[in-house]
């Protein structure tokens, strides 16, 4: 769906052809949410070679990366694992967060392209509020995000990488009085972490939702890429555990530990094995709360950081 055909329902209940007002109530909104999450999903399914850069980013990292790190990292016996992992075991949900991370940082980008082309101005001068319009386009880059995130996880499946823990019994009573639905693995794994990655693709959407009002044109993106994408991902557990970033450097440890893509990522590792980190999942629910506030605020017409550009053209 084009911005055009959005825009033509959120037309003004006076505009020629508006519909947005004469569908009253949760239709109107319902409608319009629809149409902003189908917009982002198309994007994204007729731009292939987008497709392929989120998948090849993480699968180098996996296939060549890892298995070069496997007899140089020996991961111990950490919480959520039992026991001993390979490297590639315990760097894939830090690679799950880097798909999560690199499609926020896209869908920042393409918030800077549809202003500069005028496309956002459409969208925002709806009469719907500001905040519901940030969250439905939120929304869309996540579930594009899920669609990278489940195809890279069905590529590692043939890897032998996959959560190994119980199965998964949803229902009353236990042993074998036990009755409702037992989901054994790794279906289970990859039902628990669908939360975590919403949750943490909110988060990092709504950090990318805040960085868009502040880039003025495309070409600064390179300079976003080196100066916030890249120090988030070396900088936290992805790739490394935090016990022997501290071993090496305790001022690194401290710098890993107050970065927000730390904790999204030890929620997506504990969710992938039916575990809750609590820190974790309460630094993330703070962090999706401030950037999305910040992010609400800069696009603000009268006050934020949209208007001081004169609109949302810049």
């Amino acid at each position: 769906m084009s911005v055009e055909a959005i825009a033509e329902t959120l037309k003004p209940p006076n505009a020629p052809g508006g519909r947005a007002y004469r569908r009253h109530g949760l239709l109107a909104y319902f409608n319009c949410f629809r149409g902003i999450v189908w917009r982002e999903v198309l994007r994204f399914l007729h731009q292939r070679e987008r497709f392929l850069s989120a998948l090849v980013r993480p699968l180098v990292w996996l296939f060549i990366f890892a298995a070069g790190f496997r007899q140089v990292l020996g991961i111990s016996i950490i919480p959520p694992y039992q026991t001993y992992v390979l490297y590639e075991t315990y760097v894939t949900p830090g690679l799950l967060g880097m798909i999560l991370l690199f499609n926020a940082m896209q869908s920042s980008l393409s918030m800077v392209y549809d202003r500069e082309t005028g496309a956002m101005r459409t969208l925002l001068v709806s009469p719907f509020p500001r905040w519901f319009l940030l969250s439905s386009k939120l929304l869309g880059g996540v579930a594009v995000a899920l669609l990278q995130v489940y195809t890279f996880l069905f590529i590692a499946y043939f890897w032998e990488i996959e959560p190994d823990w119980p199965a998964l019994q949803i229902g009353v009573g236990q042993g074998d009085d036990f009755f409702g639905i037992s989901i054994p693995p790794p279906f289970n794994g990859y039902i628990t972490v669908l939360p975590a990655i919403v949750m943490s693709g909110l988060m990092l959407g709504a950090l990318a939702l805040f960085m868009s009002s502040v880039i003025r044109q495309l070409e600064n993106f390179a300079g976003v890429m080196n100066f916030v994408i890249f120090p988030m991902f070396f900088a936290s557990s992805a790739l490394y555990p935090l016990w022997k970033i501290r071993e090496s450097s305790p001022l690194l440890y401290e710098i890993c530990w107050f970065n927000p893509f730390t904790h999204a990522v030890e929620l997506i590792r504990f969710a992938f094995y039916g575990q809750l980190n609590v820190t974790a999942f309460l630094v993330v629910l703070g962090c999706l709360v401030f950037f999305l506030g910040a992010a609400i605020f800069a696009y603000n017409p009268s006050k934020g950081l949209i208007a001081r550009r004169g609109g949302p053209r810049g």
